[in-house]
């Protein structure tokens, strides 16, 4: 017998109204790239043969938004037009799924879409547990040292999981847990669609809960598992403009600490920011103050900064540029730019070029 199909419903039809923006929630921007392409990455270790992205509030600009972007996984989208809770959600993703689908043996993932710090082998050990134990449904939890307004996780006596209560209804006996729902799960979909159906919205939103399927599933003698992530912060979900930006800055962390062990140096990471959408070759020194974004490349040998500011440029090999700021500049071999120059949109500095300090380098062809 095969491995079960593995599908995923990715919920992003939040309007996300504490970000107090006109850009949809899953689109804004975490060094360089919509947030919910991140939570797609979190697939990568997955056999993951499609995801079914639930959208809602801009729902357009978010669906243009990922087909413009090449995906590993095949991507569905459905609109939820009325938001009334994440069962319900999860409810119009499985009219993406054909009639066979639903009765047969695969496992579907399903995930929030501001939740671009997820790591790919969690996902994936997730989906392993889930498989090993046999379980209906298998809910990634976090043990958190401040649980407030997370949903609790009920264990049974033999340790499985009973249900989840979200804060607004826990009793004072259940806030006391500390462990909590992450929103994340792997379910069997045989055995979603049926306990979905069994939702009511008795509770203190009125919504329909997804977290209720979990009660759902265990009172009709499913077995429900559970995966405890070792990093609480890797599942947060974004919701304001500080989360967002804590979210950047451990993304940026991450992309620095890979970058300086592919081989190039920044002299101070605190202070370097790469967007994940740059290409570095080897021995590329990065001084403090450096900004890259955008489809940047630099080549190797080349000293970027102090103080530099590229958007979309094109750095040769053995390059030195300081104190600059350019915006889709071509900058050839061995060239010396700045320091305090301008590079203007279009402007192309052939190899062995030096600008001299204050220069401004217009977008009609070299030095």
């Amino acid at each position: 017998m095969g491995t079960p199909a593995l599908s995923a419903i990715v919920l992003a039809a939040g309007e996300g109204t504490r970000m107090r923006s006109r850009r949809p929630k899953p689109l804004h921007l975490l060094c360089g790239r919509a947030m919910l392409l991140y939570v797609l990455d979190a697939l990568g270790d997955c056999d993951t043969r499609r995801a079914v992205i639930v959208v809602g509030h801009g729902a357009e600009r978010v669906t243009k938004k990922l087909q413009e972007n090449v995906s590993a996984v095949d991507l569905d989208f459905v609109e939820q037009h009325v938001q009334r809770g994440t069962g319900d959600a999860v409810s119009v993703g499985l009219t993406a799924f054909a009639d066979h689908e639903l009765d047969g043996d695969g496992d579907v993932l399903v995930l929030p879409g501001d939740t671009p710090l997820l790591r790919p082998e969690t996902i994936a050990a997730l989906v392993a547990e889930h498989r090993s134990s046999g379980a209906a449904c298998t809910v990634l939890t976090a043990v958190m040292d401040d649980p407030t307004g997370y949903g609790r996780v009920v264990r049974a006596a033999d340790g499985s999981v009973h249900s989840i209560v979200e804060h607004a209804d826990a009793t004072a006996e259940q806030l006391g847990i500390a462990e909590v729902n992450t929103s994340i799960y792997c379910l069997r979909v045989s055995e979603l669609a049926p306990a979905l159906r069994r939702l009511e919205p008795q509770n203190a939103q009125g919504e329909y809960y997804l977290t209720d399927v979990v009660e759902v599933l265990s009172s009709a003698g499913y077995r429900v598992a559970a995966v405890t992530v070792d990093d609480p912060g890797e599942t947060q979900g974004v919701n304001d403009r500080y989360q967002l930006a804590v979210a950047e800055a451990e993304l940026r962390r991450r992309t620095n600490d890979a970058w300086m062990r592919r081989g190039v140096t920044m002299v101070d990471p605190l202070r370097t920011y790469v967007d994940t959408t740059v290409e570095l070759a080897s021995d590329v020194t990065l001084f403090p103050g450096t900004i890259l974004q955008g489809a940047c490349t630099v080549g190797a040998g080349s000293e970027l900064g102090p103080d530099t500011r590229l958007v979309d440029c094109s750095v040769g090999a053995n390059a030195s540029i300081s104190y600059t700021n350019g915006t889709e500049a071509t900058v050839g071999d061995d060239c010396v730019v700045g320091p305090y120059a301008v590079l203007a949109p279009g402007c192309e500095l052939a190899a062995g070029t030096r600008t001299g300090p204050f220069a401004t380098v217009p977008g009609d062809g070299a030095l």
